[in-house]
């Protein structure tokens, strides 16, 4: 049965053989596949056909997905999906800020990239693609991502490291529901050396900090048994 609102995806990778089982893996959900080697030829590919979704490594030949993806949403909101081996902490930040939907590191699990296809599936409208929502000057938050600080209610808010990239991607990301999960993956260099309670403890520290700044607003949401948001409002 094809993922609801995603039945072409692109896959900008030049090994072949990781791209051949990324194309087995979309197959067999019923997700057809087109591959590119390069930015050169993924630009090409992307005026003359339209797709649901793009899985894009980081390590092309001669040009970084990074900057392709930003090229990307200079002018579209399609639905973007690292596949790479840099499995650094600022790359997926970095990854995630520049408007990638997820961020997954190689070796992976072929069910969990599909989990995480089906996951930005549920976020996608009936008929049609999201149109993120950015955070401008007349929002609560602005972070400051050259001096890693975040200022809420204009008030530069004290930050542990953990703290600052927790927060940074739920406001990245406003109406989005992060799991516990996929917060320690983003954020933690080794998840599995820490209990995934350390997450919660860590939301109740951010939020005591903002709640000292503004007593009457409670921007982060919790939603039981899922995870963690931050109220697009």
């Amino acid at each position: 049965m094809t993922i609801r609102a995603i039945k072409s995806v692109l896959i900008v990778e030049d090994d072949a053989e990781v791209a051949g089982l990324v194309r087995e893996i979309l197959q067999q959900e019923g997700m057809s596949s087109s591959v590119c080697s390069s930015a050169a030829e993924t630009r090409e590919i992307l005026q003359e056909k339209p797709f649901d979704l793009i899985i894009l490594d980081i390590g092309l030949p001669g040009e970084s997905g990074f900057d392709l993806c930003k090229e990307i949403r200079n002018y579209s909101d399609i639905p973007i999906v690292f596949l790479t081996g840099r499995s650094d902490v600022i790359d997926r930040v970095l990854g995630l800020e520049i408007g990638a939907d997820d961020y997954i590191t190689k070796p992976f699990m072929p069910r969990e990239l599909v989990a995480r296809i089906r996951a930005i599936a549920r976020r996608l409208p009936a008929g049609g693609r999201i149109h993120p929502k950015k955070w401008g000057k007349n929002r609560l938050f602005q972070i400051d991502a050259q001096r890693h600080a975040i200022h809420y209610c204009d008030a530069k808010l004290k930050l542990s490291r953990t703290e600052y990239l927790i927060l940074k991607i739920l406001i990245s990301h406003p109406g989005w529901i992060f799991s516990r999960e996929q917060l320690m993956s983003l954020v933690w260099e080794d998840p599995q050396s820490s209990d995934i309670r350390t997450v919660d403890a860590h939301i109740k520290s951010i939020r005591a900090k903002l709640k000292a700044v503004n007593p009457e607003h409670e921007p982060i949401v919790t939603k039981r048994g899922i995870g963690y948001s931050v109220d697009e409002e």
